[in-house]
């Protein structure tokens, strides 16, 4: 059906007007922030919406909260429920959500409380959202922000004003069909969540051992492994083809637990001198900004060699290397690693500080009982091609078509 048809059956012949949002909205307005460093501003119980908590969804409940004091000492003021919020700073200009609670917020955010004797919040809210591209084009200056005053001007399709029962009827009825879809997301994610939740507990339950049941030995035992530094490898020696590396910061942004293909690859010449890993080896990132990453680790199960870059480390081992990639993962590892990780900007672990760290050891074929449970829990949390995020980005991309097709107003003549 097209797009045309489907919305000529919707709106069934009746006009439609294009409003600026301050003409739609009772109130459009933007916070502010406390000064920081006081202690008396923060730790209250006033939620205090930031615009990187601002993801295109519902928000009930913020990381930080504030107090009264606070809330007074600067520009920030309470908002209903139920406002649509567009975040006009930086990297998150142009995400949409919608406060499920009364709350305040910082300076970054334009809270639209709407008319809704004219408008639907949920209506605009959707309708925001198909313009995400468009309103994040609007920036402006290093930062590509927006402001208040652009957020204003804004044009939001409004079918049939002159009878506002039956535009508000439409919006209604567009609004019922697209929240079928993202509630369907929503549970989705929400069993995606749950599904993560019992993944991680039986990874942990499953390479727990009591002592004595089995050998717990450092990881740079002889009978285990050995850690060796990474190679010189930096972006600018990436080529189109060649021989396969792995860079440092792909391990958390791009791979997941093993991998057999590499995303980026270097020339034959830098190979000859590059640090490589081979099959079997875990490349382990032990640089990043953050305390999660470092040391996310990925098994190496390729036929080929590869390069490997410095900030990085390879662990030669005599263990199943799926086995040591899903340790790397557990409660057990995480607790010994915040021992060693040093840094402040730059968080890292050194080679030598993870050859001292424990794994338990058992025999070749309880490590490879552990790994195929693993595995069926790894494919329906992480698959792209497979199981639950599958699912998720099959619906997202369904409710974007419906969205498409009920939200193609005609644009005005200018």
């Amino acid at each position: 059906m097209s797009n045309v048809s489907f919305l000529d059956k919707l709106l069934d012949g009746v006009e439609v007007e294009w409003k600026a949002l301050e003409d739609v909205a009772i109130k459009i307005s933007s916070g502010g922030t406390p000064k920081t460093g006081v202690a008396d501003y923060y730790g209250g119980d006033i939620p205090w919406l930031r615009t990187q908590e601002v993801d295109f969804g519902e928000i009930w409940d913020t990381s930080v909260k504030i107090t009264e004091t606070g809330l007074k000492s600067s520009s920030a003021n309470w908002i209903p429920e139920n406002c649509v919020i567009v975040a006009m700073y930086g990297a998150t200009v142009g995400k949409i959500g919608i406060n499920k609670i009364p709350m305040a917020t910082n300076q970054a955010c334009a809270n639209i409380q709407l008319d809704e004797s004219i408008a639907n919040y949920r209506y605009v809210f959707h309708f925001l959202l198909s313009q995400y591209e468009y309103i994040k084009s609007l920036g402006a200056g290093s930062q590509t922000n927006i402001n208040a005053g652009v957020v204003k001007k804004l044009q939001i399709p409004i079918p049939c004003p002159n009878n506002p029962e039956k535009s508000l009827a439409i919006q209604a009825e567009i609004v019922r069909i697209l929240d079928t879809f993202t509630e369907l997301t929503a549970e989705l994610t929400a069993e995606l969540t749950a599904r993560k939740k019992q993944y991680n507990y039986y990874r942990d339950q499953l390479l727990s051992f009591e002592e004595g049941k089995v050998a717990h030995l450092p990881m740079g035992h002889e009978q285990v492994g050995e850690f060796i530094r990474g190679g010189g490898l930096q972006k600018k020696d990436f080529t189109e083809t060649g021989v396969g590396c792995i860079h440092y910061g792909q391990i958390y942004t791009h791979y997941g637990t093993y991998a057999d293909k590499t995303k980026t690859y270097v020339s034959e010449d830098f190979f000859k001198k590059a640090r490589k890993a081979k099959s079997g080896d875990l490349v382990i990132a032990t640089t990043s900004e953050n305390d999660e990453d470092v040391c996310k680790a990925v098994a190496w199960l390729g036929e080929d060699e590869i390069a490997v870059s410095s900030d990085a480390c390879i662990f030669k081992h005599k263990l199943n290397p799926k086995y040591v990639a899903y340790f790397f993962q557990t409660e057990q590892f995480q607790k010994q690693k915040k021992q060693h990780i040093t840094g402040t900007k730059v968080r890292r672990v050194n080679a030598d500080d993870l050859a001292k760290m424990v794994i338990p050891v058992p025999s070749p074929e309880e490590q490879a009982r552990i790994v195929a449970i693993l595995d069926k829990f790894d494919a329906l949390t992480n698959s792209l091609t497979e199981g639950l995020p599958r699912e998720i980005e099959l619906r997202q991309k369904q409710y974007e078509y419906y969205r498409e097709l009920l939200l193609s107003f005609p644009k005005p003549q200018k």
